[in-house]
């Protein structure tokens, strides 16, 4: 029996869909490969000099990462957690990476004092520069803003993830973190990606090669978002070799919801989980 016009028109069309939608459709799938092992990139808030770039190659190579935030000042002259960079998180949370805070004020914490209090020093707001003496709860009340924040900004709660500014990390407040459900999360000695030190001293080449040599599975790879004083900026130097090379020994990336140290129920830190060695802003 023929054909009718009709009947050959719709069938055209519904093939003319299929064409179409098939770029797509695989544009989509991610890679499957075997593992050697597993890396944990992370990268903090910093001069946001580097942020698209880094969103954007990690969107190339289906990584997915964690974000450790604090409202710092950006090259564009606003904050990281103001609206006007409400897009940039809401695309992160869109691609299934994870999100931790690190202080909303970017608080170093200077050292514990006798009545369990806790000498700290927020880099911004407006206590900015000034030295305080915080009880914990105080100070989990700074990691929390990060969260009522992000909220705000993505509808989205982050993961029970944080990690100090600096690198100083206290008995109190680890304590405090501990007692507000957070998990602190440092770095793995081979993770310090050095992309705060001074670039005519630890050149990008150096510090891609170190990375790729001594990183080994389960560690935690620790960058920014860029960095101020950083003449040579580490992203664009690095990111995509570091990726590209890990890829081929072999490794996957993954989220520190997924590391074996943080997964699962989150009741406190883990003892053989350090505070990183090097500098860290």
């Amino acid at each position: 029996m023929p054909m009718s016009s009709a009947s050959r028109h719709h069938l055209l069309a519904a093939a003319l869909a299929l064409v179409t939608l098939a770029p797509a459709t695989l544009s989509l799938a991610q890679p499957t490969r075997a593992c050697s092992g597993t890396v944990y990139l992370s990268f903090d808030t910093g001069s946001q000099s580097q942020a698209e770039y880094i969103a954007q190659t990690l969107r190339r190579h289906h990584i997915k990462a964690t974000f450790f935030m604090a409202n710092e000042k950006t090259v564009n002259g606003d904050y990281t957690l103001d609206p006007s960079w409400a897009p940039f998180w809401k695309a992160l949370v869109a691609d299934g990476h994870a999100f931790g805070s690190h202080t909303f004020d970017h608080v170093y914490a200077k050292r514990d004092l006798a009545d369990g209090k806790i000498e700290v020093k927020p880099q911004f707001g407006a206590n900015g520069g000034k030295l305080l003496a915080w009880t914990p709860q105080q100070y989990c009340d700074e990691l929390n803003r990060v969260d009522q924040r992000f909220q705000t900004l993505t509808g989205k709660h982050i993961d029970r993830f944080w990690r100090t500014p600096g690198g100083h990390l206290t008995p109190h407040t680890l304590a405090a973190g501990e007692a507000c459900g957070y998990k602190h999360v440092a770095w793995a000695a081979a993770g310090f990606s050095g992309d705060e030190l001074p670039s005519d001293k630890w050149p990008n080449q150096l510090l891609l090669e170190r990375t790729l040599k001594n990183l080994k599975d389960g560690d935690i790879v620790m960058a920014h978002l860029g960095i101020w004083s950083r003449k040579d900026p580490w992203a664009p130097a690095v990111l995509e070799p570091l990726i590209s090379g890990l890829e081929k020994k072999g490794f996957c990336f993954a989220t520190l919801r997924d590391h074996p140290a943080y997964k699962g129920d989150l009741k406190g830190p883990v003892a053989e989980v350090k505070a990183g060695k090097g500098r860290a802003s």
